[in-house]
């Protein structure tokens, strides 16, 4: 595996990881979480699922999704699925939720930095994007509509469903919505490996060209 594979793994490999980390300070402030967790939160209620266990089964549903809309699955797709619900919860289940308002807004501000530096992490990986991008995405190119249009489309009927199933909305479901977008535009250049891997592809020979 060459040095570049290495980065690219261990990048994507933090970047999961610290995500996970990120989710579950966010859901222990209990200030309101992301639109996708409110969901997650409303069906682990309803069901009785812990809430990282059903994030991972959510994000399995919606790679589904992915089937009729054409979209390709990469290794981070799958890793996403699989490590951020597993991460969440062990986290969730280990360590103690803070009960002072001001630990709890702390603990919702470092979640969400945390989370912009870790989105920056595995999308800069270059190994496919996370199931809900995917969807996204996805839904844009069959539509036609602006991701703009598709992303708020999403995520308005995501939180109404996880509202009304007991999940938590509250000013950091606001907060989230307008801060993470500008969060990620300036952490993603400082993770972006584009120009290796591109000099790394062109570096390789063609296909059926002599070695």
């Amino acid at each position: 595996m060459s040095r570049l594979a290495v980065l690219r793994t261990t990048q994507l490999l933090l970047g999961l990881v610290a995500y996970g980390v990120a989710i579950a300070l966010m859901v222990q402030a209990a200030v309101g979480v992301s639109p996708w967790d409110v969901l997650a939160q409303g069906l682990a209620r309803v069901t009785g699922i812990g809430f990282g266990w059903m994030t991972v089964i959510l994000g399995a549903v919606i790679l589904l999704l992915w089937i009729p809309l054409k979209q390709r699955p990469g290794i981070g797709t799958v890793l996403n699925v699989l490590v951020l619900g597993t991460v969440a919860q062990i986290f969730l289940s280990t360590v103690p939720a803070p009960e002072e308002l001001w630990l709890r807004i702390v603990s919702f501000a470092g979640g969400l930095a945390l989370l912009a530096l870790a989105t920056g992490a595995y999308i800069g990986s270059e190994f496919g994007p996370g199931p809900r991008d995917g969807l996204m995405t996805g839904l844009r190119a069959r539509t036609g509509w602006p991701i703009w249009v598709v992303r708020t489309g999403i995520e308005v009927v995501v939180v109404a469903i996880g509202w009304a199933l007991g999940g938590d909305v509250g000013i950091g479901t606001i907060a989230f919505a307008v801060l993470i977008g500008p969060m990620v535009h300036v952490t993603m250049p400082w993770f972006s490996l584009r120009d290796r891997i591109d000099r790394a592809r062109r570096a390789e020979p063609a296909e059926g060209a002599p070695a």
